[in-house]
């Protein structure tokens, strides 16, 4: 196939990359581009020129160093389950593929470290450690099929980041590509480091606008032998975010606090068929609550205590899930919620945090714009460190690129968290969908410190240019 050249990539380029990494790992068919052309962000769509999956650092050190010399872009992209479109090639270009990559290289059991390769799906690597009796909590909802190269990017959290942190928290060195072709070691795979500026944690949440992650070291911990899981149904939403700020002030950590609204609730059990939550008439929302640790007794007081405190909030019957089963399916449901709305019209996803004492107002004033613009909106997500996903849902629009008022409505939103104490992405990233709000949360100073760095990396301007800031 004739293959139609928009930026200043030539045949000949996409000749040596072939030498670089093999005929078969490089790919300009319409097939093959429409199906790196989109992540999960939206309804949007933007077509590589040729998609590259190399096998190792030094295959993109040799390819990089051919963009580089070229200004030719380059858009790294992981598993492609992104929701702020940092993986879209929207300059078109290069796409680099790091799912070849995708080896566990070592679990050390005496440090607690794993070492691993990009394209590893988290899910895998958290059986693989666990098998061992260790834990690496960080699981965003797509943890079945995203990549923790992706994880490391947008630095995701996900259910267990209340108790436990999110991935920043765990990653201790990384091997690194840098735009002009280089491979570097961000740091040493020790659990104290003061020596010099931070480069590994400048790279974590970087969204490949730095360099490209090739190799992962992560801190690991002992698994917890128990946990302890339930339901919670509340005739409020508001009374529901209220709860969530006591429970911690009451002096409980639970590992995991999750809201999921009615309208949110009944869309995923549709969608997956399932009866596992019981709903009445006047049910607003529910809390899923987890507990776990090492001693069953004191998790089995900890979620009387918290049952008790709930009463004061207007819930309704709370359940308690018996087994392992019930666990899962409460789980399941959680996790197949933005996928089950998004299906459901709701393409547009924000993904707000604010501190948790602030979540009943952020609810509010999100059903409140709702009225004012004239969308539907469904919100979900980490109560505990106060991150709401935010659906919406509005008739003949698809993205939140073509529908000014949309446009509108978001920036009255951010504008919002910010007074909140907030900010305008809690783990999705800011990539190419949300850049326009940057100016709502960052002043002049901060916005070019953050290009300046930028320009150290990539002088020409060629990874991933154009995401969360414009390109030059």
């Amino acid at each position: 196939m004739e293959v139609s050249i928009r930026s200043s990539l030539t045949l000949q380029h996409i000749d040596t990359f072939k030498t670089i990494v093999g005929k078969q790992f490089v790919f300009v068919d319409e097939e093959n581009l429409y199906k790196y052309s989109h992540d999960e962000t939206e309804n949007l769509h933007y077509l590589p020129e040729v998609v590259i999956k190399p096998r190792s650092a030094e295959e993109i050190s040799e390819i990089f160093k051919i963009c580089n010399q070229y200004k030719i872009p380059v858009t790294p992209r992981g598993a492609g389950t992104g929701l702020s479109g940092g993986a879209l090639p929207h300059l078109g270009g290069v796409l680099i593929s790091t799912e070849r990559m995708n080896s566990i290289l070592n679990i050390d059991e005496r440090n607690l470290q794993v070492t691993t390769e990009p394209g590893v799906i988290t899910e895998v690597l958290q059986n693989e450690v666990k098998e061992k009796g260790l834990f690496y909590p960080p699981d965003p909802s797509s943890r079945g099929s995203c990549f923790i190269g992706g994880n490391v990017a947008e630095n995701s959290g996900g259910p267990k980041a209340v108790k436990y942190g999110v991935v920043k928290d765990y990653v201790i060195n990384l091997e690194v590509v840098l735009p002009n072709g280089e491979i570097i070691w961000t740091a040493a795979n020790v659990l104290k480091n003061s020596t010099g500026y931070n480069l590994t944690q400048l790279i974590v949440g970087s969204e490949g606008t730095l360099g490209i992650v090739t190799k992962i070291v992560l801190r690991l911990i002992p698994l917890p032998m128990y946990d302890l899981l339930m339901l919670v149904p509340f005739r409020s939403l508001e009374k529901a975010s209220e709860a969530v700020s006591a429970i911690f002030r009451a002096g409980y950590t639970p590992s995991g606090l999750e809201l999921i609204e009615i309208d949110a609730l009944l869309i995923v059990s549709k969608f997956v068929d399932s009866i596992a939550i019981p709903i009445t008439e006047d049910t607003a929302a529910h809390l899923i609550i987890e507990v776990d640790g090492n001693h069953l007794e004191t998790l089995m007081q900890d979620m009387e205590a918290i049952s008790e405190l709930l009463n004061q909030f207007d819930c309704g019957e709370i359940y308690f899930a018996d087994n392992a089963v019930q666990k899962a399916e409460l789980w399941k449901l959680r996790r197949r919620v933005a996928e089950a709305t998004k299906i459901d019209g709701y393409t547009i996803e924000e993904d707000t945090v604010v501190p948790r004492a602030e979540l009943p107002a952020l609810v509010h004033g999100v059903k409140e714009l709702g009225k004012q613009f004239g969308f539907k909106a469904v919100c979900y997500g980490h109560a505990g460190d106060g991150n709401l996903h935010i659906r919406i849902k509005k008739e003949g629009t698809e993205n939140s690129q073509d529908d000014p008022q949309i446009i509108e409505s978001l920036r009255a939103l951010f504008t919002l968290v910010k007074t909140l104490g907030g900010t305008i992405s809690g783990e999705h990233g800011i990539g190419l969908v949300q850049k326009s709000f940057m100016d709502i949360v960052f002043d002049k100073t901060q916005l070019e410190l953050m290009r300046g760095i930028k320009k150290v990396f990539d002088p020409n301007n060629i990874l991933n240019a154009g995401k969360i800031f414009d390109a030059e």
